[in-house]
């Protein structure tokens, strides 16, 4: 009868628990747009945690090393948006301006290959693309204006942008000042028969998500410095948006070395008109690569196991789909998740009578 009793309470236990996670999914879903400036801040908080424990460590208050911790947070996320962004659109008005020369050495190229193979011409006219960007490019600044105009006019719309954008420094800060205590209340409310063992893979999602998040990170901020600084020595117009663009995917192995001498590679053979600086940009990249492979991948990321590169493809692509920017920034968290829970599943079954 105890015997019948337990496992009646396990099945309940068990659809509350699937229960929950369904109304959780779907509260998720119903409320992104509201939760974006709550995950920004408390994707923040976690990765400015670590330093705040380590300032403790120096006899220094909480309260004073979440200061200074949000104080370098917020100098560092204010100079990105005060001297980056200009830059950047800069460049990349640059690009814009600079695309329909672009196609048109392209077609000059294209043309003679394709009398050669006996194709004709206009298979590759590029002429119509032209047009079509330059129309683009003279209406940008209408469609810009326009935009800019209806933000102003629409009350609700810039008071929840600017509502937004204020409301995420605040919650960095309390979000980092009660981080810990947050974490020890999260605990005592675990059931104490799985706490264990759910504070033990909760500490390998920490793991992998610190060995992934916080050291690649670092790892894509110097090669973003470095590919700018390469590509700047050649003399490359477009040096910061490519060096920038490079780093960024490089979360992905090799997929930012690709896409980076590909597109360097395309924009200095059209700067120049020759192949010696495509040769200098492939140096620039393989240096790079050394460089990551020798000092930052061990620097900062280390020994840690991070995320599989396809595993990292799809929970970004997913997230975005089903829930748009705060799917993107949920997507790595349960990526981590999902992978503990596969591998612990995994050696479950190869204990269990079923795989024996």
């Amino acid at each position: 009868m105890e015997a019948e009793k337990t496992t009646i309470m396990t099945d309940t236990n068990k659809f509350l628990l699937v229960a929950i996670v369904v109304i959780a999914g779907w509260l998720l879903f119903e409320l992104s747009p509201v939760l974006m400036p709550f995950f920004i801040a408390t994707l923040f908080a976690y990765l400015g945690d670590p330093l705040v424990d380590r300032l403790e460590s120096w006899n220094l208050s909480r309260t004073m090393s979440v200061s200074v911790v949000f104080a370098v947070i917020f100098i560092v996320v204010a100079l990105m948006l005060l001297v980056m962004l200009p830059l950047l659109s800069a460049q990349v008005a640059k690009l814009f301006s600079n695309l329909p020369d672009y196609l048109t050495q392209t077609q000059k190229l294209i043309e003679p290959w394709l009398n050669s193979v006996g194709l004709p011409t206009d298979v590759f006219n590029l002429q119509t693309v032209k047009q079509a960007l330059s129309k683009y490019w003279s209406e940008f600044g209408q469609v810009a204006g326009g935009v800019f105009s209806y933000m102003t006019r629409s009350g609700m719309v810039l008071v929840q942008w600017l509502g937004n954008l204020l409301l995420i420094p605040v919650l960095t800060f309390y979000l980092l000042r009660d981080w810990d205590s947050l974490v020890a209340r999260f605990r005592e409310l675990l059931p104490r028969r799985y706490a264990k063992k759910f504070i033990e893979m909760s500490l390998e999602c920490d793991d992998m998500l610190a060995g992934f998040m916080r050291g690649q990170l670092m790892v894509m901020f110097a090669l973003a410095v470095i590919y700018t600084l390469g590509l700047s020595l050649i003399g490359l117009e477009l040096a910061l948006l490519l060096g920038v663009i490079a780093g960024l995917v490089s979360f992905v192995p090799y997929l930012g070395l690709i896409v980076g001498i590909l597109l360097a590679g395309l924009a200095a053979f059209f700067q120049f008109g020759d192949w010696l600086p495509v040769l200098q940009v492939a140096i620039v990249f393989a240096v790079a690569q050394a460089i990551e492979g020798m000092v930052l991948t061990p620097r900062f990321v280390g020994e840690r196991i991070g995320l599989h590169p396809v595993a990292v493809i799809f929970s970004v692509l997913a997230g975005g789909q089903l829930f748009g920017f705060t799917g993107v920034l949920l997507a790595l968290p349960a990526a981590s998740v999902v992978m503990v829970l596969l591998r612990h599943a995994h050696q479950r079954y190869l204990d269990s009578h079923l795989y024996s």
